[in-house]
């Protein structure tokens, strides 16, 4: 028997009174954390849940996912996260699309109507015949009428369970893909793959049972998930929530828990650079936090470079993909680190770059990165297709063009479908946008390819300036073509208020190609 909520049950045996979970201000144990998981553990046994049932769950960061994520497991079923920003047609194509058989789902508040949303697209889906809700009242009542409460099915029941028996290989979560590439696709990850992940997550952050994690990331994304949830639940760490990144609010946050441990894209981390700090705030997180780690995009080297400086830290880079359980590559502090660089393949991972026909690349040459280890998914759900063409041999193919050092450094050069081919050259937007970050004025740019009738496609860059920054498309043009081969630099540049970005904070290029 193998089941990932092992985890939460070992932990709350050795730290039973220990702070799981910290959320505008309340603590929960591990005891209760666990305690409450058994109970809804017991009443979706009640209703009929059976092992190998799928339960959607979408929730913000409150301490109701951990006890939904883990009382789906302890009940053998598998847990299907949904995005919070969903509409209503898109969480019908999830429920559909996974066989979901129940959907656990918070109200939502006046700004973000999931629940709303929710219940129309669980009418819409055929099979899904229960729905439970999270109420966003504390004290349990809900204003959406005819549907149970996640406190009445929990009510009554005990605290105690016997976990289902599932073995190693069996699905524990199946999370979707973003859909850059067309409709998102669930990625099955079993027990093994999720335990191991969380292991290794633990061991890459030298985590104990002493650190404090602060989690932004939502946890319905991989990242979080494993990384943060349960790496840190592995190692008996405690956690504080926060449903939404707001730059004030995590400085405070880190000052007042003493947070010794931070994860996020590079987008949270920008915006803590333009948070402005006192001295006395800066020096404050300085005391306490020992390591930051970004993933999730390519992290800027100028971001990288001012937010070690600043606040002091080691931020450290990786790379992984929510068909990795995520974790791939990292830059373990054993091992060095070099700024750009996605670090060295994690234990128990093989890497390789290679070309369209599977030949592995000299050193330094572009090629597509490719995995294989316990992190490799079992294939997406319902997808035979596209699995033949993600797995072959065991070898998960990433979509994502790399290079590979002398010393074994892994760097991303691009997305694979986000080069540019322009007049047949390719152009790789990653390493236009590294350049154009170092112009004084800028704050963020993306840059994208656009049609264009002699060139085939053309290089064009959004671009953020910082507050109070002035400069013209011409001027950025002009710099960056003194920077940059001539095929490269882009010809059209467009000044825009802010960059759309995802509920996971990544920059969403698809949005800036509907401009």
């Amino acid at each position: 028997m193998l089941n990932l909520s092992t985890i939460l049950e070992s932990t709350a045996r050795t730290f039973p009174n220990k702070d799981a979970f910290t959320f505008s201000g309340h603590s929960l144990s591990y005891a209760q954390i666990n305690g409450a998981a058994n109970q809804i553990a017991n009443g979706l046994v009640a209703r009929g849940i059976k092992p190998g049932d799928k339960v959607a769950l979408s929730c913000l960061n409150l301490p109701y996912f951990p006890m939904a994520y883990f009382g789906i497991l302890k009940a053998g079923a598998v847990v299907v996260p949904l995005s919070v920003l969903l509409k209503s047609d898109e969480v019908a194509y999830h429920l559909q699309d996974s066989e979901a058989s129940a959907y656990i789902c918070f109200e939502g508040t006046k700004d973000l109507p999931m629940g709303a949303e929710g219940e129309k697209g669980f009418k819409q889906a055929d099979g899904c015949t229960t729905m439970i809700i999270i109420p966003a009242d504390p004290g349990g009542n809900t204003k959406m009428e005819g549907y149970e409460t996640i406190q009445q099915l929990m009510a009554g029941q005990s605290t105690g369970f016997t976990t289902v028996s599932t073995s190693a290989e069996d699905n524990a979560v199946i999370i979707y893909t973003s859909g850059t590439t067309g409709r998102p696709k669930g990625a099955q990850l079993t027990h093994s793959n999720l335990l191991l992940n969380a292991v290794l997550s633990a061991d890459l952050f030298k985590a104990s049972s002493d650190d404090r994690l602060l989690i932004v990331l939502p946890l319905f994304h991989i990242f979080a998930m494993t990384c943060l949830m349960n790496a840190g639940i592995y190692r008996g760490a405690s956690s504080v929530l926060l449903p939404r990144f707001e730059g004030k609010t995590v400085l405070d946050l880190l000052i007042k828990h003493k947070i010794t441990v931070f994860a996020g894209v590079p987008t949270m981390y920008w915006g803590l650079l333009n948070t402005p700090a006192e001295d006395s705030e800066i020096a404050a997180v300085k005391e306490n936090l020992r390591l930051a780690v970004s993933g999730g995009a390519s992290l800027p080297e100028a971001v990288l470079v001012d937010f070690q400086k600043k606040f002091g830290v080691d931020l450290l880079e990786g790379y992984g993909m929510s068909e990795g359980s995520p974790v791939v590559t990292f830059n373990q502090i054993d091992l060095g680190r070099k700024p750009n660089s996605i670090g060295k393949p994690v234990w128990g991972v093989q890497v390789k770059v290679v070309d369209e026909e599977g030949n592995e690349m000299p050193v330094g040459e572009k090629g597509e990165l490719i995995y294989k280890g316990h992190n490799v998914m079992k294939g997406y759900f319902k997808r035979p297709e596209e699995n033949a063409k993600a797995l072959k041999d065991g070898w998960l193919h990433s979509g994502d063009i790399a290079i590979k050092d002398e010393e074994g450094f892994f760097f991303i050069v691009d997305r694979k479908k986000d080069m540019v081919i322009r007049g047949g050259l390719n152009v790789y937007p990653r390493e236009v946008e590294e350049v154009m970050m170092k112009h004084p004025a800028v704050s963020l740019v993306a840059v994208i390819g656009v049609p264009d009738e002699k060139m085939g496609e053309e290089v064009k860059a959004f671009v953020q300036l910082k507050p109070e920054a002035k400069a013209t498309a011409e001027e950025l043009i002009a710099w960056t073509k003194e920077k940059v081969a001539a095929y490269k630099y882009p010809r059209l540049v467009e000044l825009i208020d802010a960059l759309p970005t995802s509920a996971t904070g990544k920059i969403l290029k698809k949005e800036l190609r509907k401009l």
